[in-house]
């Protein structure tokens, strides 16, 4: 949403709101589901029993498929591989290990040229999505494709957990649902056709934690799902307070690990299992967590390799760079792309004790950020809404130095401008309140010994981490 989008959405009352986030929840409604919803969801728990050789032909030939369409539809790899045909190589785009490896910034530098050219991309359900560290990448998915994908979701990220899209849940998420300032509820608008309460969270300071166990109590939320440090907060105020949020049957989290000291957390508050997720905009990859503990992968969403450090293969069990092919999205085909975390493969022990035969990740190792911490103690986790529009900046960090001021290292654009510089302000203000934001141009970020970026560092001084509870 834009920042007058925004502003004259915060304008409204409350009912007006709640209308305005239906006609939102209307829009994404019919294109993630339709009448062959049920079906795909069925067929999808259906595959869950499925044999390793059975999976084995089922990747084989849909991976030739993938490939078959990525070099012959795809500008961005068609030209890729008539540059190596001029050059001499011979070498088949039939086999997986023939592709070079893909990072972002080719996709983000001409993200059209990755969408096949027999599909129109203003046609196509379009997402533009950034991690904190500022890289956007622009993405489209047909309408086949989007439905395809929520089928899995409603059977893997629902169904495992005993509830369904029909069942009304709270979302704890990023969007800006309540000015930062406001310091009286309501914190939340209720999206009727998605029977979801969506909770902010930059509102999650201990005294305001009781209204939102009361709005989930009056929405009659069965089950939760959100950002692991926003769950884990909430959590916390809820066994502090000593509050009775409503009976739910999961809470299910995304976008950041889950730690043995989140589950405690949420376990204690809400009485229920705290189920990890793995999954990206990209949609090269995806896992859920069973009842046994194991983090599944979802073969149909993508092929998963494991590299470690020089480009072989890892083994089973050896951290690596996860490198993913897309499956599904077959109109805006990623082959061989490194999607910026590390993991390993889990040992292939069929059937699980769950009972599924889908593969595994022994563990993946995304973002870690810090949590960021204001004047009233509120504890805001991920941050990347605050780039999620387009801006010139290839990477940014954000350093809280103090509760009221926060430092934003950037590598900025050639195109990068002064309204730019106040847009980012702007959007750290709207998210954290008053505090003072100080803007650091620098040629590169530096990165810690595993090579990975820390998004969001939390600098705070002992004293100050005192005066707001921080753990």
């Amino acid at each position: 949403m834009s920042g007058w989008m925004l502003r004259a959405f915060h304008s409204l009352p409350y009912p007006a709101r709640v209308a305005a986030a239906g006609v939102w929840g209307y829009r994404l409604r019919r294109w993630r589901y339709g009448g062959g919803t049920d079906l795909l969801t069925e067929q999808a728990l259906e595959r869950d029993r499925w044999s390793t050789d059975r999976w084995t032909a089922w990747r084989e030939e849909r991976l030739a498929f993938v490939l078959h369409r990525a070099a012959t539809r795809v500008p961005f790899y068609r030209d890729q591989w008539a540059e190596r045909r001029r050059r001499g190589d011979r070498a088949s785009w039939e086999e997986l290990r023939n592709w070079p490896v893909l990072d972002k910034d080719e996709v983000r530098r001409a993200p059209q040229r990755f969408v096949a050219d027999d599909r129109d991309p203003s046609r196509m359900y379009h997402e533009h999505t950034s991690g904190t560290t500022g890289k956007a990448l622009d993405l489209w998915w047909s309408r086949e494709t989007v439905q395809h994908w929520y089928a899995l979701f409603e059977a893997r990220w629902r169904r495992w957990y005993g509830v369904t899209r029909h069942d009304r849940w709270a979302n704890c998420g990023g969007q800006l649902v309540a000015p930062a300032e406001r310091r009286s509820p309501p914190f939340w608008v209720w999206n009727a056709p998605l029977r979801q309460l969506y909770l902010s969270s930059y509102h999650l300071a201990p005294d305001l934690v009781p209204h939102y166990v009361d709005a989930m109590r009056r929405h009659e939320v069965r089950y939760l799902w959100g950002y692991t440090s926003s769950l884990a907060a909430l959590a916390r105020e809820v066994t502090r307070a000593g509050l009775e949020p409503p009976a739910m049957a999961t809470a299910v989290a995304n976008a950041e690990p889950v730690g043995a000291a989140d589950r405690e957390m949420v376990a204690a508050a809400f009485g229920v299992p705290l189920r990890e997720t793995y999954g990206m905009a990209e949609i090269v990859a995806a896992a859920g967590e069973c009842d046994g503990g194991r983090l599944h992968l979802w073969p149909e969403a993508g092929h998963v390799e494991v590299l470690a450090r020089g480009g072989d293969a890892a083994p089973v069990g050896v951290t690596g760079d996860l490198v993913c092919t897309g499956l599904l999205n077959a109109d805006m085909p990623l082959v061989r792309y490194r999607v910026g975390d590390s993991g390993a493969l889990g040992a292939d022990v069929t059937p699980c004790a769950c009972g599924r035969r889908l593969p595994s990740l022994a563990h993946v190792e995304g973002r870690t950020d810090d949590v960021v911490y204001t004047r009233d103690g509120r504890r805001v986790g991920r941050l990347d809404p605050v780039f999620k529009r387009r801006l010139p900046v290839s990477e940014a960090q954000i350093v809280q130095e103090r509760l009221d001021r926060v430092r934003v290292r950037y590598v900025a654009d050639a195109s990068f401008t002064d309204a730019d510089a106040r847009d980012i302000r702007t959007r750290l203000r709207d998210r954290l309140g008053d505090v003072e934001v100080v803007l650091e141009a620098v040629p590169e970020l530096r990165r810690g010994a595993n090579g990975k970026l820390r998004a969001v560092v939390c600098a705070l001084s002992d004293e100050e981490r005192r005066r707001v509870g921080a753990r």
